[in-house]
């Protein structure tokens, strides 16, 4: 029961990260910075990999692993 705690907290965690990424992603400042260099700023990157790896984290906890 532990790990399925933890993996739906993990899941929680990673979906906010992924939408704080994506908004931060539509801001203004970083559309200026992805026209101009090609890529979103650092920040956006952590909030999208972070939010990313604890979604599948917590997924496979919750779902997955018995």
């Amino acid at each position: 029961m532990g790990s399925k705690l933890i993996g739906l907290v993990l899941l929680v965690v990673g979906i906010g990260l992924l939408y704080f990424g994506y908004q931060a992603s539509q801001s203004v400042g970083n559309q200026l910075t992805e026209s101009l260099t090609g890529r979103f700023t650092d920040e956006t990157m952590w909030y999208l990999i972070g939010g990313a790896a604890a979604a599948v984290a917590g997924a496979f906890l919750t779902f997955v692993k018995k």
